[in-house]
């Protein structure tokens, strides 16, 4: 590799915002805002809307409006039932 051209990769902390999950990982990204971790050092912090803790494809907590299936529409749809 070239010396000199790649960003610094360091450890930083991501929180959601929604939930107050936090967690530790690698990143590149610069943040002005400093955290404590569970482990007494201080990290950079860097805030997120949505993480794997709030989205609902990971959490199993997605609502569906449309109860019906396609058969159920189908048949109501030309008076079937």
């Amino acid at each position: 590799m070239k010396t000199n051209i790649h960003p610094e990769y360091r450890e930083v902390l991501f929180m959601d915002t929604n939930s107050g999950y936090t967690f530790l990982t690698g990143s590149t990204k610069q943040s002005n805002e400093t955290m404590e971790w569970e482990d007494g050092k201080t990290y950079p912090l860097l805030k997120v809307e949505i993480s794997s803790d709030s989205h609902p494809f990971y959490t199993g907590r997605e609502k569906f409006t449309d109860r019906d299936g396609r058969a159920e529409r189908f048949m109501k749809k030309y008076n079937m039932k």
